[in-house]
């Protein structure tokens, strides 16, 4: 076993404290990494307070995590000590049903492991990367380009995919026109990945302080998603929706903005049930669906698509003892845009 120093939360209304990690001894296939930097998404708060009622205490967040690979394996085959790589929401899947052959390992039908809070194929629960290392198969392990820094790539192992997934996969393009609603940690970087894709690329947000921050980010309108004009000015218009909101919406209002086979994703998750009328479906043959994460293939494809067209997270960087006081922000939508610890911190916090 390996030994590491880690940050865990043992209750839905504790704090985070420090402990002791053991993590397994590398295997065959496995590479060991020094992580450097690990981001804050808005899942670990819910998974932490609780707010999915299935949380196992002690946990340890974290799904994006950037480092260096210290060890391999000796059947190791992608990676080197030294290379710069990345883990995201997932560590393992079964690799032997339909779906993981197809690589779509998010969607194994027996069930992904993800990277913290998770009954792994040992039976043990998996800890992520509010750590100093983790283990992980190298089949579940990224290269992160050098054009990327660390700090900035880290927040594009969930954020990045779970936005660039849905735009590739309903064929974002110079033909398409794309609605993004909200600009936070998802919107943030779903706005210029969706316009270095060519799509004509319109933002809906609760206010207009973060509208700059928008167009300089390739955004090309910017409008107020509580302003009721938007439902007439854009009726018909969008090939796209991607929802990045944990809010119960209009649904019936937005599916209204559809053009002829558009397709609403909800990447974000309401607390309570949605709501529609069918006709809204039913009338220009519109699409309401849902989408995990991506593929590791697809996130690879994501980093080097980001690396090329220069595009990273915009972060703010904490330290371990920190962890708290960002939750709260993170829980209040008080960042732009994206909480990273410095995972350097974690021994002397």
């Amino acid at each position: 076993m390996i030994m590491v120093n880690a940050r865990s939360i043992a209750g839905p209304d504790e704090s985070f404290k420090p402990m002791e990690l053991h993590r397994r001894d590398v295997g065959p296939t496995d590479v060991l990494i020094d992580i450097a930097y690990c981001g804050i998404c808005h899942t670990d708060v819910s998974r932490a307070r609780g707010e999915f009622g299935t949380t196992h205490y002690p946990l340890v967040p974290g799904h994006e995590i950037a480092g260096t690979v210290s060890a391999i394996g000796p059947g190791v085959q992608k990676f080197a000590v030294g290379d710069r790589v990345g883990v995201g929401c997932l560590v393992d899947s079964c690799r032997e049903c339909d779906y993981c052959r197809a690589g779509m390992e998010p969607y194994c039908r027996n069930g992904h492991v993800r990277t913290y809070n998770c009954l792994d194929r040992s039976g043990q629960y998996t800890q992520g990367g509010y750590s100093e290392k983790i283990v992980v198969d190298e089949g579940y392990v990224l290269r992160i380009p050098d054009a990327l820094s660390l700090e900035s790539a880290a927040p594009l192992l969930c954020a990045g995919i779970t936005l660039y997934s849905p735009l590739r996969r309903w064929k974002a393009g110079p033909d398409a026109k794309v609605a993004i609603i909200g600009f936070g940690g998802l919107g943030h970087v779903g706005v210029p990945m969706s316009a270095a894709l060519g799509a004509h690329t319109v933002v809906f947000d609760l206010t207009m302080d973060k509208a700059a921050d928008a167009y300089r980010r390739g955004a090309d309108e910017y409008r107020l998603s509580t302003d009721p004009a938007i439902f007439t000015d854009f009726a018909g218009a969008f090939d796209l929706i991607l929802s990045t909101v944990p809010a119960n919406l209009d649904y019936d209002a937005f599916l209204g903005t559809l053009a002829l086979d558009g397709t609403f994703v909800n990447l974000g998750v309401p607390k309570n049930p949605i709501s529609l009328d069918v006709f809204s479906l039913l009338n220009n043959r519109r699409s309401l669906a849902g989408t995990l994460v991506g593929s590791i293939a697809e996130t690879q494809e994501m980093l080097d698509f980001c690396a090329e067209n220069g595009i990273v997270a915009e972060t703010e960087v904490v330290a371990a003892d920190e962890i708290d006081a960002a939750y709260d922000r993170v829980a209040a939508s008080d960042v732009r845009y994206r909480f990273v610890i410095d995972i350097s911190t974690l021994a002397t916090a």
